[in-house]
């Protein structure tokens, strides 16, 4: 890989500050506002594909092994 190969890095989506996620929770079990608001938010194909990246770039670097 010469130094001018890079690996491509989608950006990541941006909401508006003040972007409220609607969700709601689980029926008939336990569920947190927290999961719920992020079982909600990887609906949204932007944020999961993000997150996906994130999870595969954090698990195949090296350098968090150490």
């Amino acid at each position: 890989m010469s130094s001018h190969d890079e690996t491509k890095v989608a950006k990541s989506p941006v909401l508006p500050a003040d972007h409220k996620w609607s969700f709601t929770k689980r029926k008939g079990i336990y569920e947190s506002d927290v999961t719920a608001m992020v079982r909600r938010m990887l609906q949204d194909d932007a944020i999961r594909e993000d997150q996906r990246t994130a999870w595969e770039r954090w698990r195949n670097d090296p350098a968090s092994l150490k």
